[in-house]
């Protein structure tokens, strides 16, 4: 990490500061588990399985994690149109690293309620 820090010190082209900018919202490592756990799927499954992302947030973060390699997204030309989305091996790679971050706050949560109930 040190050697990391010196290399690029969390300038604009900081590859760690690329990444997580778009993993500072809740919604794309939480499509990206999505994905995970069901393989392909349509927008409605997607917006069906996260109960509470609207379809504009679902819609444009979907755009976000093709835009980066993350997510593939495939359209049929049917009518009406069908459109899945799935991991892209790029998506997969960083799959066991948001599982494992999803475990460490499942392991923790009651911790984090009990700081935050401090702080009201």
């Amino acid at each position: 990490m040190e050697q990391f820090l010196k290399k690029y010190p969390y300038t604009e082209n900081c590859p760690f500061r690329i990444v997580m900018e778009h993993f500072g919202n809740k919604w794309s490592m939480i499509i990206l588990i999505t994905l995970g756990e069901n393989g392909k799927m349509r927008f409605n499954e997607l917006n069906r399985c996260i109960v509470d992302i609207s379809q504009k947030v679902l819609a444009s973060t979907l755009r976000l994690l093709e835009k980066d390699g993350f997510v593939k997204r495939k359209m049929y030309p049917e009518i009406p149109p069908k459109v899945e989305y799935e991991l892209t091996a790029l998506g997969l790679d960083l799959l066991p690293l948001i599982e494992r971050f999803a475990d460490w706050a499942y392991a923790h949560i009651d911790e984090i309620k009990k700081a935050q109930a401090r702080m009201l």
